[in-house]
């Protein structure tokens, strides 16, 4: 039985292999467990790693850094593929608020985590560990162990001496993460019971604010400005400085509806279907003339000869091409009204570029259609083709940057962005920008979910098998107070931004919460208030700090880090 123990707790390949694998097997199924709707889902890879390590089966060094490293880098490369498209966009309007006090909460967890440090003594370094377990960052956690690593490397310390300390980092990390994960939970029902909101009320006031001003709206408009009669829709392009299509156009003379071409001509009593931005509405209703009640469906009845359908740009060739160089209306007689881009509906302009799995709202005949859907790919089948390149290249790159030091004055050692940091901004970038350069970055949603779990799993196996050794050693010589220290640094930066948000800023109760879930990177917390509370309305404030809080994150852990070295 001896390959038996050897595939335990021996030293080859088939030992690292088996071990990791097994660990992160076992942690998923303890994830799919839940106290009133709450679980720490893969985190539970962590503990089963630490339990593992504790009873002495462990990978070697090389090997668990290595995976440790490559785990993490998957996990948050696609983590700024997902978010990167709408991380700009989220930086306007309300968003900015938001990701302001996002960035306030960062703040304060930092200046929480070094007051305690200086109130009891603790480590700096292990009170970073201790912080990114507090507000549940896990690639805080690869930053900080990564910065440290290097930071000794460079002034000559023994790799086997840093890689110690990197583990109390960990394990800090590990003590301090299931009350982050409670701590935000009971800071969203403390607010509510402090102000006494009425869930019902505020999902009213979500529901009537909800509609995005942004996004494509259809209205229909009768012509009455005098000021457009006998000019064409070409002519009367940007009188107004308004995004709008005109995908209808039923003329008062002959009692037909057209799909409009640039040179139709618009007259008085005609009536139109238009595709604008809802923030757009009344404005180019006012310009045509005015708002009238016409269903879509009288549109349909109308003419019956056009029909509605979805395209999808499977063609990479087409990434970053604008929509007015196809010339889709006078090549094929149909007419795009919207782009539907990661379930977000836009209107669609000729400077629109197009990306890779953009969804087209046309209208047309049948056969006019079938012929477009050539131009456009519509297959799915592309779309479901491994797109491996954006992946990789995209990583090199990040690696790259996250390379580049940059120094601070009044801190020693240069400052890197790190295999945590480096490959985030990389995608986010590659993401939003990349179509504009011809890069193709579309993953499915699907394959960028896999990668990401996979990357999770593999970085909090090899951390609970590196850092499960001095585990118990740790709680028991006085590491069962960083339960507490993890404890206020999780709760009183909420709290603070909390009351600022609701009694100052007067904040919907469901941005709150998604402020709070996301400002921590907290995906249970996250799911907590959406089962809680019935509705998804905190996942757009969720996803409107996320990128922002995960870049402070990353680089708050490392500065911390290097404040603690100097």
């Amino acid at each position: 039985m001896n390959w038996l123990e050897e595939l335990f707790i021996g030293t080859s390949v088939a030992h690292s292999l088996f071990l990791i694998s097994l660990v992160i097997a076992i942690g998923i199924v303890l994830g799919r467990f839940k106290v009133k709707g709450v679980s720490l889902g893969i985190t539970w890879v962590l503990f089963v790693g630490i339990l593992a390590s504790h009873f002495g089966m462990r990978v070697d060094s090389t090997t668990s850094h290595f995976v440790k490293e490559f785990g993490l880098i998957l996990f948050i490369y696609s983590i700024g593929l997902q978010v990167g498209p709408g991380f700009f966009a989220s930086l306007k309007k309300g968003g900015i608020r938001l990701n302001v006090l996002a960035i306030i909460i960062v703040l304060l967890a930092a200046l929480t985590a070094f007051v305690i440090h200086l109130v009891t003594g603790t480590d700096l370094v292990t009170m970073v560990g201790i912080m990114s377990g507090a507000v549940t960052n896990t690639p805080g956690l690869g930053a900080a162990q990564q910065t440290y690593i290097d930071t000794q490397a460079a002034l000559g310390v023994d790799s086997a001496t840093a890689a110690a300390m990197a583990d109390n980092i960990a394990t800090g990390y590990a003590v301090a993460y299931p009350l982050g994960v409670i701590g935000v939970i009971g800071s969203i029902l403390l607010i509510k019971g402090v102000f006494h909101i009425k869930v019902k009320d505020e999902k009213e006031k979500m529901d009537a604010a909800s509609v995005n001003l942004d996004t494509a709206h259809r209205l229909a408009v009768e012509i009455k400005n005098p000021a457009i009669f006998g000019k064409t829709l070409s002519e009367i392009d940007g009188y107004i400085g308004k995004k709008y299509v005109v995908s209808r156009l039923y003329k008062a003379a002959t009692g037909e509806a057209v799909m409009p071409a640039s040179d139709s001509v618009v007259d008085e009593g005609d009536k139109a279907l238009v595709i604008t931005a809802k923030s757009s509405s009344d404005a180019v209703a006012a310009f045509f003339g005015s708002r009238i009640d016409m269903p879509f469906t009288e549109w349909e009845k109308i003419d019956s000869s056009h029909v509605y359908k979805h395209l999808i740009i499977t063609r990479r060739e087409l990434t970053g091409k604008t929509l007015g160089s196809l010339k889709v209306r006078s090549s094929y007689g149909i007419s795009i009204t919207r782009v539907n881009r990661a379930d977000v509906d836009i209107v669609p302009s000729p400077t629109l570029e197009l990306q890779l799995g953009d969804r087209l709202t046309v209208v047309g005949t049948e056969e006019a259609i079938n012929k477009a859907s050539e131009l456009f790919g519509n297959s799915m089948d592309e779309l479901r083709e491994p797109n491996l390149m954006p992946i990789f290249f995209g990583i090199a790159v990040g690696v790259l940057v996250g390379s580049i030091p940059f120094v601070f004055p009044g801190i020693p050692q240069p400052v890197k962005l790190g295999l945590a940091g480096g490959p985030l901004i990389v995608a986010i970038l590659f993401s939003r920008f990349g179509p504009h350069f011809k890069v193709p970055t579309y993953t499915t949603v699907s394959a960028n979910k896999m990668v990401r779990e996979i990357g999770i799993a593999l970085f909090l196996a090899s951390v609970g098998l590196s850092a499960g050794e001095s585990f118990v050693d740790t709680i028991v010589n006085g590491g069962y107070m960083w339960v507490l220290y993890g404890f206020i640094i999780t709760v009183v930066p909420l709290l603070i931004v909390g009351f600022i948000g609701r009694g100052v800023l007067k904040l919907n109760f469901y941005q709150i919460m998604g402020l709070m879930a996301g400002s921590y990177t907290n995906p249970p917390g996250l799911a907590f208030t959406n089962e809680a509370y019935g509705s998804a309305y905190p996942s757009t404030a969720y996803a409107t700090v996320y990128p922002i809080s995960m870049f402070m994150r990353v680089l708050v852990a490392q500065l911390l880090v290097l404040l603690a070295l100097a």
